[in-house]
């Protein structure tokens, strides 16, 4: 799922001076009609999902190991980009690599464009991939996109805040660590955290923690979950945790801005993408040096909290034109030494759990990565982009936060999870 569905944070993720490129600088020539005899690919990849450098950087690099092969990337807006790439899918004149939000890979697979990769898996090092990339990737189990990238939300937390309550950010590991050190923080004015009232992607982490789910399926129907005993364990957990701050219980993390929220002064701790923190310090560069982070924590010790990981596949159509140069392509870009380049220069998790290490220099992203061994991904149906669009679990959060029934009302959110999925798919 493109990262803006992370409220926005994947601009926040970005560093400063991002691409505005339509294609790399070797980009000449034609879809298959190459110099010299050259296999020319057009690849096309999402708008800020790498800046301009590393963009420049791994095509150059990969040319250069593969002389026969050019590459022609062409960046896509992520608004409209469903219909664009459903669009291509059918057409004869389709791209030869696609970069597809993680969630959206069953939607285009459901159509048949797709070209089946599940012979590629064990090549590709996929028993390492990240669950939360991987298994949204696959559709009626075939393999159709490969893991590109991954980001998650963490703990952003104050270290001055959390030393002048004296609380140890690293002693954290459980939800009633959790709760404890929050209760600590929260005195005077300041808020022990801020978490809005409509933030579905945490109550998906809490709700998984708990061994549920936001839609089941059974003998091929899908149906909403909310109302499940797992499901309501996890929106008690995010009404106890949610009440030891001052957040708006009808809105979510994007009104207001969080971060903006947290640069006021008295805010301890936010869950946000690591680059959240670079929107507080904009709005108030003397918090610069007085953040960090932290994974969020599971119910064990042993277990990191589950969180939504957001993130990109690579897929290739039926269609196209040069199949054995995209997988060439492919093989490069999510093989280890790009993937390391990659999760430096964008602070981005790496596809595959084996790579963790790679990001250890940078706090922030270190914290993803621990979270992200427990990553998980919305409903893997092509109908749920619908229960997004209308997102009656929003709507849930806020009745259970304001009073209502939470047995009762997660009913009605299932019951419209569940209409929504059918009319969706």
């Amino acid at each position: 799922m493109k990262l803006r569905l992370l409220a926005g944070v994947s601009v926040l993720l970005m560093t400063a001076g991002l691409s505005a490129c339509s294609s790399s600088d070797s980009s000449s020539g034609a879809a298959g009609d190459g110099e010299g005899g050259k296999t020319t690919i057009d690849v096309w990849l999402m708008r800020d999902s790498v800046s301009d450098a590393f963009q420049k950087e791994f095509v150059r690099g990969f040319e250069d190991a593969h002389p026969d092969i050019r590459v022609k990337v062409q960046i896509q807006e992520w608004d409209g980009i469903g219909q664009k790439v459903t669009a291509a899918l059918a057409s004869n004149d389709a791209p030869d690599v696609i970069e597809a939000g993680n969630t959206q890979v069953a939607q285009f697979a459901q159509s048949g464009g797709l070209l089946d990769l599940s012979d590629k898996v064990a090549e590709l090092d996929g028993e390492n991939w990240l669950k939360g990339l991987a298994e949204p990737g696959s559709y009626e189990g075939k393999q159709y996109g490969i893991p590109y990238y991954a980001a998650n939300r963490v703990v952003v937390y104050r270290t001055d805040l959390f030393e002048k309550a004296g609380v140890d950010a690293s002693a954290i590991k459980t939800r009633d660590q959790w709760i404890a050190a929050t209760r600590k923080l929260n005195k005077g004015a300041t808020q022990g955290i801020y978490l809005p009232g409509q933030n579905w992607y945490a109550l998906s982490g809490f709700i998984w923690d708990e061994g549920g789910d936001l839609a089941t399926e059974s003998g091929g129907t899908w149906k909403g979950a909310l109302d499940t005993p797992e499901a309501i364990r996890g929106v008690e957990f995010y009404k106890k945790l949610q009440a030891l701050g001052k957040g708006p219980k009808d809105s979510d993390e994007a009104q207001p801005p969080q971060g903006e929220v947290m640069a006021k002064g008295q805010v301890a701790q936010i869950i946000s993408a690591p680059g959240g923190a670079n929107l507080i310090a904009q709005n108030n560069p003397d918090l610069k040096d007085k953040l960090g982070f932290f994974p969020i924590p599971g119910k064990t010790a042993g277990t990191p909290g589950a969180v939504f990981t957001g993130g990109s596949d690579l897929v290739v159509p039926t269609v196209a034109k040069h199949h054995d140069a995209a997988l060439t392509f492919i093989k490069e870009l999510t093989g280890e030494t790009w993937q390391k380049k990659l999760a430096l220069a964008m602070s981005y998790v790496p596809n595959r759990t084996t790579l963790a290490d790679a990001v250890a220099s940078n706090p922030g992203a270190a914290a993803m990565a621990v979270g992200a061994a427990n990553g998980h991904a919305t409903p893997n149906t092509p109908g749920w982009a619908a229960v997004e669009a209308e997102n009656p679990i929003k709507d849930y959060l806020t009745a259970v936060l304001t009073g209502g029934d939470a047995q009762a009302e997660a009913a009605k959110a299932s019951a419209d999870i569940t209409r929504a999925m059918k009319t969706g798919s």
